[in-house]
């Protein structure tokens, strides 16, 4: 890589990390301006963590074949009934048994 991709690389990084910062720090400041939260923007808000949790397992759900997706589900089932800690060591212990029992 020569020196003018490795600056055009840095840039994009730099903007990037400037547009992160952005989208960040003007969220705070808009909600810390006003004096109530609108319904709609709390409901919106409400929905951010269900989001970000669907982005992250649904593309190890899909692709990270039949043992992950199975350990996800049982993880799920314990989940709804247990705390995260046992949620969590029960689906690794599934996937686990299945790799080195099944497959």
């Amino acid at each position: 890589m020569d020196s003018a991709e490795h600056m055009h690389l840095i840039y994009i990084i730099l903007a990037a990390a400037l547009a992160t910062f952005l989208t960040r720090i003007g969220g705070y400041v808009m909600i810390t301006q006003m004096k109530r939260i609108p319904p709609r923007m709390k409901a919106a808000l409400n929905a951010v963590p269900a989001a970000v949790l669907s982005t992250l397992v649904a593309p190890a759900f899909i692709s990270g074949g039949w043992d992950v997706a199975a350990a996800m589900l049982v993880a799920l089932a314990v989940g709804l009934r247990f705390s995260s800690l046992w949620m969590l060591l029960v689906g690794w212990l599934v996937v686990m048994a299945i790799r080195h029992v099944v497959i």
